[in-house]
């Protein structure tokens, strides 16, 4: 088949679910995922033959796309922080918006000369807030922790991918026996209300953990009470706690924060407008 032709094939199949640019931004991604072609190839050379054998690789990952799973499990990687992570069903997608709070620490932090700074990051999922940090940040000590043990799995690769030392390990966090100090905690717990389903495309309620996205909507600050109890025990002085949010209870989330004795509460937006992030200090 020609390339042209399968590109025509992917356009009618997919532009009235995903739109053209998306489309397009598959189909480039698989032609350079499976055959290392330039994204430019479509203009170069429209009449590049497929095999059979790679005819029918492109054709199954239609397929999935039309069940709207997400091209980053197809391709089984994704990027974040310029870094190459891999994904599968036991980690979350990583987002921009969580880029944003990992820039807020080094901002924070790359410039302040603390040796062996302690970093925890609570809720690891596919590691890539941590090993991030361990990228950017040289001076930092990390160590990560998640529930599950899938995507434990795909941290610890992950780490070695991007050739960073991170120390990871399975706790809950709701009965975890760590005792250690950190200067940082950073965590993206689950946060979306049940009630926010319906707010979610199909390729994230289908393919994504639900372990860790959704809370109850009677206690959508359940995981939030037990990190800010956890760092109020092992946090160092002046310690820093940076936490993703719900967009819908920023302000209930900092009044929780300043209840239970943090000081500093400041809360900023995400690049589309939303409230996203939390930076607080331990109280004395």
């Amino acid at each position: 088949m020609l390339l042209k032709d399968l590109k025509t094939i992917f356009d009618d199949a997919l532009v009235s679910t995903y739109g053209l640019e998306e489309t397009r931004s598959f189909f480039s991604l698989l032609t350079d995922h499976y055959f290392n072609f330039s994204k430019f190839i479509l203009a170069i050379a429209p009449n590049t033959s497929l095999n059979e054998h790679q005819t029918a690789t492109m054709l199954q990952a239609l397929k999935e796309l039309k069940q709207q799973k997400p091209i980053q499990h197809i391709i089984g990687h994704t990027y974040f922080m310029d870094l190459k992570f891999s994904v599968n069903q036991h980690t979350l997608i990583p987002r921009p918006e969580t880029e944003e709070l990992v820039r807020w620490v080094l901002d924070d932090y790359t410039s302040k000369s603390i040796k062996n700074l302690a970093v925890l990051d609570i809720g690891t999922g596919s590691g890539c807030i941590a090993i991030s940090l361990a990228k950017y940040l040289k001076n930092a000590a990390l160590c990560a922790i998640d529930i599950s043990s899938g995507a434990l799995d795909v941290a610890v690769i992950n780490g070695q991918l991007n050739n960073v030392k991170v120390s990871f390990s399975k706790q809950d966090i709701f009965t975890s026996k760590l005792d250690s100090k950190y200067d940082v905690i950073i965590s993206n717990p689950p946060y979306v209300r049940n009630l926010e389903k319906r707010e979610m495309a199909a390729n994230v309620l289908d393919f994504e953990p639900a372990l860790a996205l959704f809370v109850s909507d009677a206690d959508p600050l359940l995981y939030y009470k037990a990190i800010a109890e956890f760092a109020n025990r092992n946090l160092n002085k002046n310690g820093s706690l940076y936490l993703e949010i719900n967009q819908y209870l920023g302000y209930d989330t900092q009044a929780l924060l300043k209840n239970m004795g943090f000081v500093s509460v400041e809360m900023r937006k995400d690049m589309f407008g939303n409230d996203r992030m939390i930076k607080a200090i331990i109280g004395n």
